[in-house]
C-alpha cells in the first residue's frame, strides 16, 4: 500500500440504501476513520463527509426519493463538506444524466452516460494518473461504469482515459469518479476526498 498523506480521523458516511458501501467503509476504517452507515436522513447530521457508493442507480434514486433524502443530500452537497459518488453515485450527482427514469441528487455541472462501458462482462482495470493524486499511476476497476460525457464550468475533469474519456470530475466540494476505488487495495482517491472542501455554499 503506497504511503500517503491521510487527514486526522473523520466520522464519514457512506450512504446505504443499496449498492457497494460495505467496501467503502472497510477502506475509510482501514484509515483509521470512523464510518456511518446511512439509512436515514437525519443521520447526516454531525459527518464530515459523505460518500454515495456505487450500484444501481435506478433503484438508488428510487430509495432516495422514497426515504425522503433528496433535498437533505441536496443541502448536504451545498454545505462546503466533502461529497464523493462512485459509479452509479456520480450518475445521482450529475445534472443531466441518460435514461435516468427519476430525478438523482443533480447537483454537479457534468452530464453522464449509463453504462456506457457495457455490461457486468465488460468490466475492466486501467491505471490512470488523477490531478492532485502524487506517487503514481491509479489502478481504476470499472464495472458497468457510466461515462462523463461533459464536464461544465464550475466542475472541471480530473483524470481521463488514454482515449480522453473523462472518468472523475471535481467540483469545489464534490467529487465524481466512474470507476470503484474502494475495490482496490489504494486509500490515495479516498485521503484525497477527505481533504476536499470548500466554503460554505460554495461547491466550485
Amino acid at each position: 500500500m503506497t504511503n500517503v498523506q491521510v487527514p486526522g480521523p473523520r466520522t464519514v458516511g457512506v450512504l446505504a440504501l443499496q449498492g457497494d458501501f460495505r467496501e467503502h467503509r472497510e477502506m475509510l476504517e482501514a484509515m483509521g476513520h470512523r464510518a456511518i452507515e446511512i439509512r436515514k436522513p437525519a443521520q447526516l447530521e454531525g459527518i464530515d463527509a459523505l460518500i454515495i457508493p456505487g450500484g444501481e442507480s435506478t433503484t438508488i434514486a428510487r430509495l432516495i426519493l422514497s426515504n425522503g433524502f433528496q433535498q437533505p443530500l441536496r443541502d448536504f452537497c451545498a454545505s462546503g463538506k466533502p461529497t464523493w459518488g462512485t459509479c452509479a453515485g456520480a450518475i445521482l450527482l450529475a445534472q443531466e444524466v441518460d435514461r435516468l427514469d427519476r430525478p438523482g441528487i443533480e447537483v454537479m455541472a457534468i452530464r453522464v452516460r449509463r453504462n456506457a462501458f457495457g455490461r457486468q462482462v465488460d468490466s475492466f482495470e486501467e491505471e490512470i494518473a488523477i490531478d492532485g493524486i502524487e506517487g503514481g499511476p491509479f489502478r481504476a476497476v470499472f464495472i458497468r461504469a457510466p461515462v462523463i460525457e461533459r464536464v461544465d464550468p464550475p466542475a472541471r475533469a480530473i483524470a481521463r482515459l488514454e482515449d480522453g474519456t473523462v472518468v472523475a470530475a471535481r467540483q469545489g466540494n464534490l467529487l465524481a469518479t466512474s470507476f470503484h476505488p474502494e475495490l482496490t487495495h489504494d486509500p490515495r482517491l479516498h485521503a484525497y476526498f477527505l481533504a476536499m472542501g470548500a466554503p460554505q455554499g460554495a461547491a466550485k
